[in-house]
């Protein structure tokens, strides 16, 4: 394990504690400066974001800022999304994912840079 390897590992942590995508972070890392196979990066990085987002949710539901009710809704979304997802990964080609996951995470930096809404509290 390399110094790079433990800061990316701490970045990734510490914006996944502030829900800014610490996987985005993590997955870039592993499929751009490693030699780790696509796949396997998405599977580390999901292994990854379950103790992290443990960690999450108690400080937030100690801060009360969850709102379970939403949770509920929400969560069994998340759970068939990805088991659709799981299935469906396999279909599409590594040179699309890449371009897809690309594509994504521009247009959710543009989204971002150029948002107009505050934050509300």
């Amino acid at each position: 394990m390399n110094i790079l390897s433990i800061l990316i590992g701490l970045l990734a942590g510490s914006t996944a504690a502030m829900g800014l995508g610490g996987g985005t972070v993590l997955l870039i890392y592993l499929s751009l400066f490693t030699s780790l196979p696509q796949l396997t990066a998405q599977g580390i990085n999901l292994i990854v974001f379950v103790p992290t987002a443990a960690v999450a949710v108690i400080i937030y539901s100690i801060k009360k800022q969850i709102r379970w009710r939403l949770w509920l809704f929400m969560a069994p979304l998340g759970i068939i999304g990805s088991i659709a997802g799981s299935y469906i990964l396999p279909l599409i080609p590594i040179f699309w994912l890449r371009k897809i996951l690309g594509g994504v995470l521009v247009i959710m930096g543009l989204s971002r840079l150029f948002s107009r809404s505050t934050c509300k509290e």
